[in-house]
């Protein structure tokens, strides 16, 4: 291992190489006061060390880790299990970089984490570029804000800034811009960025395909469980009707203003929120993206009719949350913009739970050998399968590679995608009974210890 120095613009900056990959983390990209939006960094003095993961978002699970919740269990086992997370306000907004060693005008893409818009970090596992890294990759992990601190709307943010909400989707577009502007510092090319993310993450990319205003900011971009039209009443509603929410909030707490919101002990303020949510059951709602009319436009159902042309990759499992919506949904996206579509479908050893939602990161950023699973030969056969593909996804927008099944795009495909299972891969048509059995029976994942 030796250490390593890069001169972005932002400033000098200290990593490490080790086994042919630069590795730099906990790169601050912006800075933003509580309910305020993000502002780049300014350039630092003297060389920034690198060498440690910056905090996350605070988050609900820093106070409350409701242990006794076999799905929170579950996920705690699954990618958090072992590693020393911290949380501080001030400083959540950074990014890990991992790079080839001796990088040049390498494609870049940017990882967005997903967490229901409400928790998650760049730090969990599997959120490492080591085996993109190995393909010629230079990937980057990007914190963002995330649940009261990411999505709060209040009036007096409209008065103050003119737009409302959407703290968590701006820090993602910022850490874009800041990737645009200092990537080549790390052997990264500019005007080659993949937007990729999970779940949430997915989510909010789908959201920053829909606005024209980004078109130069990436080239493409790789949905995992969170592409395409979700049914209308969980799409993203104007600020002015989440307010109501936040204003009965406000009222809880004895705030009179949002400057008392801003100036409230941060643990106070998610205790309170903790026991707001209890009486309510719209708070996946509420604190999420909403239709602001700069970051989104208009109504999802609109402009997803008119998505950024660009290439697209959509995947989803057969265990995913509401899979055969899911499914569905970013089928038929796919289908509309000549997206290649993968089914993972290969259940996970060491339980019964099956191909979980987001089981298949392990595979993607090859992170079997860090996980409790007994995971089989089969299982990293997938892995590289799956890197490879993608990093051919992320290189020139077409994912075919030499040594691998051939992958038809959606449009041409007849329904089918690329199936990736315990006993082949191969393209293949999703098993709609499957996913709904699943989603009737099953639901969230359980402990299965």
């Amino acid at each position: 291992m030796k250490a390593i120095c890069r001169e972005s613009i932002s400033g000098s900056i200290r990593g490490r190489v080790s086994d042919g990959v630069q590795e730099y983390l906990g790169i601050p990209y912006a800075k933003a006061a509580r309910f305020a939006y993000a502002e780049p960094i300014a350039p630092w003095e003297g060389t920034l060390d690198a060498l440690e993961f910056g905090p996350g978002c605070p988050q609900y699970r820093i106070w409350f880790p409701n242990l006794e919740s076999p799905e929170r269990r579950f996920y705690l086992r699954e990618f958090r299990e072992g590693i020393n997370f911290t949380y501080d306000e001030d400083r959540c907004l950074n990014l890990n970089i991992y790079a080839p060693e001796h990088a040049e005008n390498c494609p870049v893409v940017l990882f967005l984490h997903g967490g229901g818009f409400n928790s998650g970090c760049n730090q969990e596992e599997p959120f490492r570029g080591y085996g993109l890294a190995k393909r010629g990759i230079v990937s980057v992990f990007a914190n963002y804000r995330t649940g009261i601190l990411g999505y709060l709307t209040h009036p007096e943010i409209q008065k103050e800034f003119g737009r409302d909400g959407n703290f968590g989707l701006d820090d993602q577009l910022t850490a874009l811009r800041w990737v645009r502007d200092n990537i080549a510092a790390f052997g990264g090319d500019p005007s080659k960025i993949t937007l990729m993310g999970q779940s949430a993450g997915a989510i909010a990319i789908q959201y920053i395909c829909l606005d024209e205003d980004n078109d130069s900011l990436f080239s493409r971009a790789l949905m995992m469980s969170g592409a395409g039209l979700f049914p209308r009443f969980s799409l993203p509603r104007r600020p002015e009707q989440t307010h109501e929410y936040w204003e009965a909030f406000q009222k809880e707490v004895g705030c009179s203003s949002l400057k008392d919101l801003r100036e409230m002990d941060l643990a106070a303020l998610f205790a309170a929120h903790d026991r707001f949510k209890k009486g309510r059951k719209d708070n996946t709602y509420n604190t999420m993206p909403v239709v602001d009319g700069l970051l989104i436009r208009d109504g999802i159902d609109k402009l997803i009719a008119h998505p950024l042309k660009k290439d697209y990759m959509i995947g989803f499992t057969s265990g995913d949350m509401y899979a055969p919506i899911m499914a569905h949904i970013g089928t038929r996206f796919g289908r509309d913009n000549g997206a290649y579509l993968y089914y993972f479908d290969r259940e996970a050893p060491g339980d019964h739970n099956g191909a979980f939602h987001s089981s298949d990161l392990r595979y993607v950023f090859e992170r079997l050998d860090t996980s409790w699973r007994p995971f089989e030969d089969r299982d990293r056969e997938i892995a590289a399968q799956m890197a490879d593909y993608i990093a051919a996804f992320i290189r020139s927008g077409d994912p075919n590679t030499e040594g691998l099944p051939h992958w038809v795009p959606a449009d041409k495909s007849h329904g089918r995608a690329m199936c990736f299972t315990k006993k082949k891969t191969a393209m293949g048509r999703p098993d709609y009974f499957k996913m709904t059995k699943h989603m009737l029976t099953k639901g969230d994942p359980k402990d299965g210890r």
